[in-house]
């Protein structure tokens, strides 16, 4: 289990981080968050965070394994090809556990935080705002929690379907595994409206950003020459079974993947990347604190 015990040395390494900033006063965290200022309380939240970027990060890694594998192959890969497969099918289910986990925290630190009510009813209210879609009512988690939630709903099943392939056919997994680049978009759109960690437009965001770009260039390159012939784009009508609106769709996925690829570009140079301007003084509200008791 090589990998699944990088992730958590990984995990481990960023909740020190994060921990060691909280103490200091120096969290972008706090500065979102004002009253979340003691690390010892707030641990399980943090190490939620810690869970949610080594997710992300696994994520990034097998959507690029991914895409290499399925795009056009370099003339020498550095490891055989085998090897590729079993690093991308491994990290994706160590993603899953990752962003599991990353939701499970989360849902503990709510039921920490709502001490006034009885056991059941914490279990109860800390479920369903972690996992029940739009059951969470506080500020930006309201459109972000959903979005999060939906890309752990999509990664459980597209991350399993590998292993009863045979079962549904190799045709319909490889339809269905395309839209894992939904669960990585999914990801990364959640990040960027609810990480406090990349809340204001300074570097943390904009290589957050940056980092979108080799995956961006890769799906293009893998869409203009995909791996296997049948996908490849040639004059309308000219493939079997490729009818006008077929090939007016695959057309329409190349243009969209080439416009992402600027897009990101012109977010990266511009320094428009969405953040909010850090506050001279620390909100008075936050977008997801507690509700008063």
């Amino acid at each position: 289990m090589p990998d699944a015990s990088a992730a958590v040395v990984v995990t481990a390494a960023v909740f020190a981080l994060l921990y060691t900033r909280m103490e200091s006063g120096t969290s972008d965290t706090v500065a979102v968050m004002p009253f979340m200022n003691d690390p010892g309380t707030y641990w399980m939240y943090l190490l939620s965070q810690a869970f949610g970027w080594s997710a992300l990060l696994w994520a990034w890694g097998t959507v690029v394994l991914g895409l290499l594998l399925s795009g056009p192959r370099p003339a020498a890969l550095p490891v055989p090809r085998q090897v590729l497969e079993r690093w991308h099918r491994t990290t994706s289910l160590t993603t899953t556990a990752l962003m599991f986990a990353h939701a499970l925290m989360f849902a503990a630190e709510l039921v920490r935080y709502e001490a006034q009510l009885a056991w059941a009813r914490r279990l109860w209210v800390a479920f369903a705002d972690s996992f029940v879609p739009g059951w969470y009512d506080s500020g930006t988690g309201r459109i972000a929690i959903p979005i999060g939630q939906a890309a752990l709903y999509l990664a459980v099943p597209l991350g399993l379907l590998f292993y009863v392939r045979h079962r549904i056919g190799a045709t319909t997994w490889r339809r269905l595994h395309r839209f894992v680049i939904v669960v990585y978009v999914l990801s990364v759109w959640h990040t960027l409206l609810y990480g406090t960690n990349v809340w204001y437009g300074e570097w943390p965001r904009t290589v957050l950003w940056l980092l979108q770009l080799p995956i961006a260039v890769l799906l293009l390159l893998r869409l203009l020459r995909p791996a296997r012939r049948a996908e490849r784009l040639g004059p309308p009508g000219a493939g079997e079974g490729v009818t006008r609106p077929v090939w007016a769709l695959r057309a329409a996925g190349r243009i969209a993947a080439a416009a992402v690829v600027v897009g990101l570009l012109a977010v990266v140079v511009s320094g428009r990347d969405g953040g909010r301007d850090r506050p001279a003084e620390p909100p008075a509200t936050a977008p997801h604190a507690p509700e008063t008791e």
